[in-house]
């Protein structure tokens, strides 16, 4: 799955929650200052050639829909964070998050029992 820049992720998070929209409807749901519409229109078409959108044609518009799930890249994300920054330790990431953002003894145990949860469901 190939990487998104920041733009192509800010218009993947809006269509992951509208399920489907126009390039009009992103744009509604875009902070000011608003960018042009063919801007926009530019990033979907290129989020539908890296496989992340597909369409459906209604009259003489395209209704863009995700093809990817947000659970899916966000799982490859959070893969390339750990391989590229903690040498594939999840262990070091954790270690990291709690030393530089004072994570709570509450907040980890928590974060363990969904892990503990996730492996009963496999």
């Amino acid at each position: 799955m190939k990487q998104l820049t920041k733009a192509e992720e800010d218009i993947m998070q809006i269509l992951w929650q509208l399920e489907k929209a126009n390039v009009k409807a992103i744009i509604e749901q875009l902070p000011e200052p608003k960018p042009a519409y063919n801007t926009v229109s530019t990033i979907v078409r290129i989020l539908e050639n890296k496989g992340f959108l597909d369409y459906e044609k209604q009259g003489k518009g395209h209704f863009y829909f995700p093809v990817v799930r947000k659970q899916d890249y966000s799982n490859q994300s959070i893969n390339k964070l750990v391989d590229g920054y903690f040498q594939g330790s999840f262990k070091s990431m954790v270690s990291f998050f709690m030393k530089k953002n004072d994570i709570s003894l509450t907040d980890l145990e928590s974060v363990l029992n969904e892990i503990e949860n996730e492996k009963k469901k496999s």
